[in-house]
């Protein structure tokens, strides 16, 4: 509803398109995603009116399809009034019953079919049956010789993760010890941003920096103070050209492109992982770097905005300083063009206040 009030151009076929060209090209799990995604959002509105008006454009889109409100992420926003519902009908019937502090240490079998669960809780062992969905999440916070990821994924052991520290692939191993099949297992995603602590860098645990920070306008830039990459390219291209650029990374949002995501933004800076600079002079200082760098980082980028602007096409046209077009690194699949949002002269950086 939000994308028809908006007069958003987006059909099923394109988001699957979108989808395909970053995924295993498994088409039947992207046609439930994409068929299923705006009823889906229709109805938690509808039914539990939440806000989900501000739509974003977000990294390997081509329209603005993620929703979200204007206070908190929308994680929590969805699974707070799913789980409010949930403890609502267990006051009221017997539909449903919640078991909290507990952990389920086994699946129990009968016949060879799961038929219910052995748990612990308070140091007791109790037996539920029924039919069993495991749901316990992933395992990226699992770091030991044996987790899942060392399995799977050995080359990624050393980076540090947004999962919480709960996400250590319990549910999966319980599938696997009865016999359960597991697939895409491989499959890990690395997200290009995170939020550094400043008194523990090295924590393995990091805070997520919501992808709807650069959907807004924020870019990314590295520690010579340039941009190396589309911000909306997929996560997986903008990771890997981090690796080919120079860290520490930064990603900057100027005055509107905070203004549009305040929340977020006094969010992270309440948690020390954000900083607020009174001008980019100020930021510019804390990076090392000339003030004129950023200024002609944000100049080349506001001049190719100029330019689409009055091209029909769209561009492509130079957007930063490596002499790459908006557009390319997304493999000419139009990601990322036609898109330049909440941009600032070269000349506003030095008084322009930042995130």
């Amino acid at each position: 509803m939000t994308q028809k009030a908006k007069k958003v151009e987006d059909t099923v076929d394109l988001f699957t398109s979108d989808t395909l060209k970053g995924g295993a090209k498994k088409p039947e799990l992207v046609k439930v995603l994409c068929g299923n995604s705006g009823p889906d959002v229709d109805w938690l509105v509808d039914k539990f009116d939440l806000d989900m008006s501000l739509l974003a454009r977000l990294g390997g889109h081509s329209a603005p399809r993620t929703h979200r409100g204007k206070e908190r992420f929308p994680g929590m926003t969805i699974t707070y009034a799913l789980i409010q519902m949930v403890e609502k009908i267990s006051e009221r019937s017997d539909l449903a019953r919640i078991i909290n502090k507990a952990k389920v240490k086994q699946l129990l079998m009968n016949n060879g079919a799961v038929c219910g669960v052995l748990y612990e809780k308070r140091g007791k062992d109790f037996k539920e049956e029924g039919p069993v969905i495991l749901a316990t999440g992933g395992f990226g916070a699992d770091f030991t010789e044996d987790s899942l990821l060392a399995k799977y994924r050995p080359d990624l052991l050393h980076l540090p993760t947004t999962n919480g520290d709960h996400t250590t692939g319990d549910g999966i191993k319980m599938g696997e010890a009865i016999g359960a099949r597991s697939i895409d297992l491989e499959w890990v995603q690395v997200h290009p941003t995170g939020l550094v602590e400043p008194d523990d860098p090295e924590a393995k645990i990091k805070f997520l920096a919501a992808e709807a920070l650069r959907g807004v306008g924020g870019l990314v830039i590295n520690a010579a103070g340039l941009r190396f990459c589309n911000e909306l390219g997929r996560r997986d291209y903008v990771t890997g050209e981090m690796w080919k650029s120079k860290p520490p990374y930064r990603l900057i949002l100027n005055k509107a492109a905070s203004e549009e995501i305040m929340w977020h933004c006094k969010h992270y800076t309440g948690r020390g992982v954000m900083k607020f600079y009174q001008t980019g002079e100020e930021l510019c200082k804390d990076m090392g770097i000339e003030l004129s760098t950023l200024e002609a980082t944000h100049q080349q980028h506001f001049e190719a905005a100029k330019k689409q602007e009055k091209d029909p096409e769209g561009g492509p046209y130079t957007a930063y300083p490596s002499g790459k077009t908006w557009d390319e690194p997304s493999g000419k699949t139009g990601v990322g063009k036609k898109f330049f949002h909440n941009i600032i002269e070269g000349s506003k950086v030095k008084s322009e206040p930042f995130y």
